[in-house]
């Protein structure tokens, strides 16, 4: 299930990409999840677990990948027990939060209004213990405490 804290949190890694840099490991670039997400978000294809083919950058290094990619990939597979700040993706995003949530309990920072789509979906809003459902619900929410 996704749950989501709404504004400030304590203990939240604000800088996703930094502490990616920092903490990734290797096997994570290969994985199918990280190969989609990587081809779907940043247009690009995995190569190899430390080269990324891009078509704007051409050859990159996986440190080069965005910002949206290293949080995707920390929610996704780091076992620390940290909250990243989802603010740090886009919109284009959205849906790979959805996809990680269904996998495995996330709870994720937000500091702006997410457009996760017009599917239908279910997440608790920490800061409130509600439970939304769809989009409207979620804009409503966050409108009153973000």
């Amino acid at each position: 299930m996704l749950s989501i804290f709404l504004g400030d949190m304590d203990g939240v890694i604000y800088h996703p990409p930094t502490y990616f840099d920092n903490r990734y490991e290797d096997e994570w670039i290969t994985e199918p999840l990280s190969v989609a997400m990587i081809k779907d978000v940043d247009k690009s294809e995995v190569v190899s677990a430390r080269l990324i083919d891009s078509p704007v950058l051409e050859p990159i290094s996986t440190k080069e990948l965005s910002g949206g990619v290293k949080t995707l990939m920390l929610m996704a597979f780091d076992e620390s027990g940290k909250v990243f700040n989802a603010s740090a993706c886009g919109d284009n995003c959205a849906k790979w939060i959805l996809k990680i949530a269904q996998e495995k309990d996330l709870t994720i920072n937000l500091r702006h209004i997410m457009d996760f789509g017009e599917k239908s979906f279910e997440a608790r809003i920490l800061n409130t213990d509600t439970i939304v459902h769809n989009m409207s619900e979620f804009i409503y929410i966050a409108g009153d405490y973000v």
